[in-house]
């Protein structure tokens, strides 16, 4: 019998059926599609050995005025700048908290400390504080000195009244105990959000009437979003909002160590309470979403409100007759949730649509017009502009484009993204705003990472490859992911839960926190950590059945003797399994003889199997395999109806 040709084409179709997508892959996972033919993903290795407190959520890199390059990293906890393969810790302290003339109890064998502060602090379990002015200690009975205070960090163990905190030292205390003289400053971190979408909690969370007086519930309805930032750069000066939060700017002065160690503060003028903030860098306006229709008053934010300041001015917002900042309010949805700046515009999302806002100098400064319906965004970070055009990830279902016009994207793989039948893959949409969307110009794909159904933390991630037109799936766990520019390769984090970060170092701190990972992307075939360990990154991928009667109608039970492997690239093995079966509806069975181990110079296998439907899965298994793949041959020969 004649070789038969068996290809695919390029692409994931998770919409059909396994039989129904014969010649198309159906699953797969690391891999990705070049010139129409699958492969192995690169590598990844890690920047620095230490860990971050809590869960990355935003990234932004930029290059100063002398050229130093830098890349800022929010989390839930904390902003962190880095420089020259070095954390720096740059994370503002909360003015709505900072208290002087703190005491402190100290207790013979403990290690906890007690901070009683002058007035009620808001200082919450788990938060982050650190401390000055810590004086002497009177009467001198502690081995603690005011070093072990100023400038070192603690997480919160408990709140025992609105004017106490405690805190753990790294060693008990061997005197009698001691209090302080009544100068110690706290100063707490501030507060950027939950690990999670989390419940509203306490007085007017639920709905009134429910339940018995005093007793403290959960809303269904008022949700608290995860920690999050919006990162920008207005020149050389970093522009940090904390979602639903303050605006921060830090300053790089002629990079030295003191710089690089000077914490970001608040921005001037700025409104204290907004969705997001985002950078017109063509006219030099700083723009806030979904912001405080009076300034510095939190209480009235207006998710659809936006301010933008005085050109080449980030501090001033009030409109005058001689300035060009101004206001607008947009009516289609009900919150802002997200920007992203585009050639000429930016496009801002609703949870419900799309809107233009474009520089149109005076006397009107922008114009914003609607541009789509239907299309809201997915969460903050679940857009991003590539080469002309702006993609997103909707909460509505589906991915969209806008390149001058709002269109709907194809996609072969969207049950499987949005859809919990089966096993359970779907998207968590209470945890939507976790989805992060990352550029990697290198090789035309988007990916978004976002959280499956059931889970609190992304595990997941869809692609895009807009240079083929193609969609993959995968396990890659990213919460954030800056695409190749101001570094030469793509950088992205991982977060790993309950496992204690270790930057910045913090007295005390809990594994509950989570730790952040830094890595550079596209490095060598294997997972490289901070100690130079090497992980096998398992990828592989899986066709659709398809059906070796020479007449493609699976009338007739086929023999197939061997076939013949083609790889553009194979370095070590590649495993081939053949799996087989009669009837659509039959779980598949390895062929007899496999898996079947191929190398560069394999030429052929035999293979002795027997089946009306077949499908292939070519994987590999150990460090530094590597594979693309080519055209197979198949012998085939008709044995029989049954």
């Amino acid at each position: 019998m004649p070789l038969k040709k068996i290809g695919f084409a390029p692409g994931f179709n998770k919409q059909a059926t396994a039989t129904e997508a014969e010649g198309q892959w159906i699953d797969g996972d690391f891999v990705r599609f070049r010139y129409g033919m699958p492969e192995k993903i690169g590598g990844w290795e890690q920047l620095q050995a230490n860990t971050l407190v809590g869960a990355a959520r935003a990234q932004h890199s930029w290059v100063d005025l002398d050229g130093r390059r830098y890349a800022a990293i929010g989390t839930n906890r904390l902003l962190i700048l880095y420089y020259d393969n070095t954390f720096y810790d740059i994370t503002p302290i909360d003015p709505d908290r900072q208290s002087t003339g703190a005491d402190i109890t100290t207790t013979n064998g403990s290690a906890i400390v007690t901070i009683t502060t002058t007035g009620a602090h808001a200082i919450e379990v788990g938060d982050l504080v650190t401390f000055e002015n810590a004086g002497s200690f009177t009467p001198v009975q502690t081995d603690y000195v005011a070093a072990d205070f100023d400038d070192v960090v603690f997480e919160v163990k408990t709140v025992p009244s609105t004017t106490t905190f405690t805190i753990q030292m790294p060693t008990a205390e061997t005197g009698t105990g001691a209090t302080n003289d009544g100068t110690l400053d706290p100063l707490p971190y501030i507060l950027i959000g939950n690990l999670i979408t989390t419940p509203a909690y306490g007085w007017g969370a639920g709905t009134w009437g429910l339940s018995t007086w005093g007793t403290p519930r959960t809303s269904t309805t008022v949700i608290l979003d995860p920690g999050s930032w919006s990162l920008d750069n207005y020149g050389q000066n970093l522009i940090a909002t904390v979602h639903n939060g303050r605006t921060f700017q830090w300053i790089p002065i002629s990079g030295t160590a003191s710089a690089l160690t000077t914490r970001a503060t608040s921005l001037s003028g700025n409104p204290t309470k907004s969705v997001m903030s985002i950078v017109s860098d063509r006219d030099r306006h700083l723009i806030q979403l979904g912001t405080e229709t009076t300034i510095g008053t939190p209480s009235t934010q207006d998710k659809m409100f936006i301010r933008f300041s005085n050109q080449e001015d980030p501090t001033t917002y009030a409109p005058t007759s001689v300035n060009t900042a101004g206001t607008f309010r947009i009516d289609s949805g009900t919150k802002i949730v997200g920007a992203v700046k585009g050639k000429d515009y930016l496009l801002i999302l609703t949870d419900t649509s799309a809107y233009v806002m474009q520089f149109v100098g005076p006397p009107f400064t922008f114009s914003i017009r609607q541009v789509g319906s239907n299309c809201g965004l997915f969460g903050q970070h679940a857009a991003v502009y590539v080469d002309g055009a702006v993609y997103w990830m909707s909460g509505e279902g589906g991915f969209f484009v806008y390149d001058g016009t709002v269109k709907s994207l194809p996609c072969s793989v969207e049950d499987f993204v949005y859809t919990t039948a089966g096993d359970n893959l779907g998207v968590s949409f209470n945890n939507g705003e976790q989805i992060y969307a990352g550029h990697n110009s290198l090789y035309t794909e988007i990916n978004w990472f976002y959280p499956k159904s059931g889970s609190n933390f992304i595990d997941r991630m869809v692609t895009y490859n807009y240079g083929g037109r193609v969609w993959t799936t995968g396990t890659l766990s990213r919460t954030t992911y800056e695409d190749t520019s101001v570094f030469a390769l793509p950088y992205a984090t991982r977060f790993t839960q309950n496992v204690a970060p270790t930057f910045p170092t913090v007295q005390g701190i809990s594994a509950s926190q989570g730790n952040t990972r830094y890595y550079a992307h596209e490095i060598g075939v294997n997972e490289v950590d901070a100690n130079g360990a090497e992980t096998t990154i398992n990828a592989y991928i899986q066709s659709g059945d398809f059906d070796l009667d020479i007449d493609g109608d699976g009338e007739f039970l086929m023999k197939i003797r061997r076939f013949i492997p083609d790889f553009k690239v194979i370095a070590g093995n590649a495993k081939i399994t053949l799996n087989l079966k009669d009837f659509p509806s039959e779980t598949a069975t390895s062929s007899p003889y496999g898996p079947f181990t191929v190398n560069s110079s394999t030429k052929q296998i035999h293979t002795r199997a027997r089946a009306r439907l077949v499908n292939v899965k070519i994987e590999n298994e150990t460090l530094d395999e590597n594979w693309r793949l080519g055209l197979f041959r198949f012998d085939v020969q008709p044995d029989g109806r049954r």
